[in-house]
């Protein structure tokens, strides 16, 4: 950097010029590092509940014997909450504050997770399935908080690599709720087959129900010491000082919400990430549930077996979300989440077309692909907006829709799907996850040759 220094004072201008660029770009502010930290143990938090839910999908299945697209009902239910509350609280929080609307979010949380009590005592599955719903609207309210929080404790030439720190944590989550859930309830179901459980069914039907009774309240448990955890962090949050964030008041307090939906509707950056980010939780959920199903059909692995390899597939994950968050210091985010998707698209082609182990470990290593993309594409569509954000972030989360809708959908096909006899329906099904990331890579290039990139 050159400062051509003209004046007696000009030493002292650019030292201070050069401090000004050093705090330009910090990525956490010293004052900011407790309420970081806070919040940021909120994106493991949910992070347990995205994936002690998804192995679920396959124990409902097994346990009321219902098909692959009843048993996917339950990403429908628990995804749908995010769609019936990410408006709603994006109003909220741009009425009142960051504080609150997190409070509001782990009230509802918690809440969600002591349902399933009576819901295992009604052995009733539409019970666990409004369990599921109260529970993410809370889970609503906490991402569309907490994500546009983090991005304004500081810099905005930094929000991304900050959400992308953060949301590294996230992970951590997903892992100690995939080993809640391969040890504390994959493996403490009853081990009977489907055809055995059939069978049971029709000659011993109390048996069979008491069966089901024992296998719904191993369900039941851990949800109950979650919604426990919860609610301990809601005291934590209930007592703490936070931070405003940064915000613009005179923004604040002269736009009208239609005003800002319209500007966020005339965004066209903003719209197309929206686009792009219900194709990437589509992708997500779709990946991480179906291993299960994938390992059962085309290995014939156990359910708890299967699960390892989730758990694999969420450390690599991990790993590659510290790693990319590392490159994005010297790679522009929409040109590195470029080459993730596609990579994204070689894997999931693995998926389908490769038979066997090698097909399993194309599906496991797709995670890597994945680790950039939530906050990635969330910091491109939210950087520049000012107080809009706090109702942009809602779009973002409505966006988690694509969570809500497509693993049904997979789980149809692969309860329909005879195509190709080369092809097992799992296998098939697969296509959707490929659908979704060749949409992402599209949005990527475009962002990345964009004349208009923020990045």
């Amino acid at each position: 950097m050159y400062v051509r220094v003209r004046e007696c004072g000009g030493l002292m201008l650019k030292i201070n010029y050069i401090h000004m660029e050093k705090q330009k770009y910090t990525v956490i502010p010293r004052k900011m590092i407790f309420p970081f930290l806070l919040v940021t143990s909120l994106f493991a938090l949910w992070g347990f509940a995205n994936d002690i839910t998804n192995p679920m999908v396959a124990a409902f299945k097994n346990i009321l014997l219902i098909s692959n697209f009843e048993s996917s009902l339950v990403q429908f239910a628990f995804y749908g909450g995010y769609c019936f509350m990410a408006i709603p609280a994006a109003i909220f929080i741009k009425k009142f504050d960051y504080k609150k609307g997190i409070l509001v979010g782990l009230a509802l949380y918690s809440t969600g997770c002591f349902l399933f009590i009576p819901a295992g005592n009604a052995m009733a599955f539409w019970a666990f399935l409004i369990a599921y719903f109260i529970m993410t609207c809370g889970l609503a309210f906490l991402e569309t908080t907490s994500n546009p929080f983090i991005l304004s404790m500081g810099p905005e030439e930094t929000s991304t690599r900050r959400l992308n720190f953060a949301q590294a944590f996230n992970p951590i989550g997903s892992l100690t709720g995939m080993f809640v859930a391969k040890e504390y309830i994959l493996e403490r179901l009853n081990q009977s087959t489907e055809a055995e459980r059939f069978d049971l069914q029709v000659s011993d039907p109390a048996a069979f129900v008491a069966m089901q009774k024992a296998d719904l309240d191993v369900v039941s448990g851990p949800y109950l010491m979650l919604g426990i955890v919860v609610f301990v962090f809601f005291i934590v949050f209930l007592l703490s000082r936070l931070p405003q964030g940064q915000r613009d008041e005179t923004i604040r307090e002269s736009s009208s919400i239609s005003s800002v939906f319209g500007r966020l509707l005339r965004n066209k950056r903003y719209i197309s990430s929206v686009i792009a980010q219900a194709f990437y939780v589509g992708v997500q959920i779709m990946v991480w549930t179906f291993i299960i199903q994938y390992a059962e059909k085309e290995l014939g692995m156990a359910k708890s077996t299967a699960q390892e390899y989730n758990m694999v597939a969420m450390a690599i994950f991990v790993s590659s979300r510290f790693i990319c968050t590392f490159l994005l210091k010297y790679f522009k985010p929409s040109l590195l989440l470029l080459a993730l998707a596609i990579g994204g698209v070689v894997f999931t082609l693995g998926t389908i077309f490769i038979k066997g182990m090698p097909g399993l470990y194309c599906l496991v290593a797709i995670s890597a692909c994945m680790s950039l993309m939530f906050p990635t594409i969330y910091g491109i569509a939210l950087k520049g907006l000012g107080d809009d954000a706090k109702l942009g972030s809602a779009g973002l989360i409505l966006a988690i829709g694509g969570g809500c809708l497509m693993p049904p959908l997979q789980g149809l096909l692969i309860d329909k799907a005879v195509w190709f006899e080369s092809l097992s329906s799992v296998r098939v099904s697969f296509v959707l996850p490929l659908i979704c990331f060749i949409i992402i890579s599209l949005y990527s290039f475009l962002t990345y040759r964009s004349a208009k990139n923020v990045d």
